[in-house]
């Protein structure tokens, strides 16, 4: 073979490989098996609310390249056949609510309940998740004291209709936040004595914060994570048969070790039950 042939095969070789690969992520299945009709033509735009290690990692849009969510959509973008996921962080609350636009899918570690399926569409489920609580290490929180406590939820999350209307927290005793960070800073601060958010997610800031925070509890409320579609979207049944496929052929269960069992610092299964 000469040369010239050898350098022309090293580069189709590299084209393929690039082309094989979205971010830092390992792509399965078959390229372009479903077609859908995208938001904006060759690409698949995801919003999610950041920041979120583990499932998003990098700080802005523009820098993230992996993650468990992240991933998860760059399979989903392969399998419809693009080669490009582009990200979009949005409010949680106005996600939720049905009011952001312009579009294909949305993957925010966003439960799945009947109030939400009023304003938008959910996919199959692709992980489960109960309310974790989240406190300063050495913080004691049981069933007796917890209505005693502050407490930190975010904004148009389940954990607020939870604190409210299951465990009956005084309202005076509960602070609602917009976003994460400045919940757990609160935490931090002292202005909050617990915070409550989906055990998956506390387990990673657990895990971030050095021993400064620990997750001591959770309630079992059979909360799973779905993707968010805009309402009535056509490409609703061609993302639930991908999502599907992905659960059926262990790409969800890899992705889950891959990029979440290490974030979380623990097994979830482990945390103790407490009785609302």
């Amino acid at each position: 073979m000469s040369k010239k042939w050898v350098v022309l095969l090293a580069l189709a070789v590299a084209s393929l490989s690039l082309a094989q690969k979205i971010g830092d992520c390992e792509l399965t299945g078959k390229k372009g098996e479903f077609s859908i009709k995208p938001a904006v033509p060759g690409q698949l735009t995801v919003q999610t609310n950041l920041p979120a290690p583990g499932w998003w990692n990098g700080d802005t849009p523009q820098t993230i390249k992996s993650g468990f969510e992240y991933c998860l959509a760059a399979n989903i973008a392969y399998r419809a056949g693009l080669d490009k996921v582009v990200v979009q962080n949005v409010s949680f609350d106005a996600l939720v609510a049905g009011q952001t636009k312009a579009f294909d899918i949305a993957l925010s570690q966003v439960t799945i309940t009947e109030e939400r399926k009023k304003v938008v569409d959910f996919s199959p489920p692709y992980f489960s998740s109960d309310q974790g609580l989240l406190v300063r290490k050495g913080t004691k929180v049981n069933s007796s004291n917890i209505k005693n406590l502050k407490i930190g939820v975010q904004q148009g999350t389940t954990a607020v209709d939870f604190v409210k209307n299951v465990l009956k927290v005084p309202s005076a005793n509960v602070r609602v936040f917009p976003d994460t960070p400045n919940m757990f800073t609160a935490l931090q601060a002292r202005q909050v004595d617990v915070v409550m958010l989906d055990t998956a997610i506390v387990l990673v800031q657990a895990a971030k914060s050095n021993g400064a925070l620990e997750v001591v509890g959770q309630y079992k409320t059979g909360e799973s994570y779905g993707a968010i579609y805009p309402k009535g979207s056509p490409n609703r049944a061609t993302f639930d048969r991908i999502i599907q496929a992905l659960n059926a052929d262990g790409t969800i269960k890899k992705l889950t070790q891959t990029y979440l069992a290490k974030e979380f610092g623990g097994d979830p299964t482990a945390i103790p039950y407490l009785k609302p």
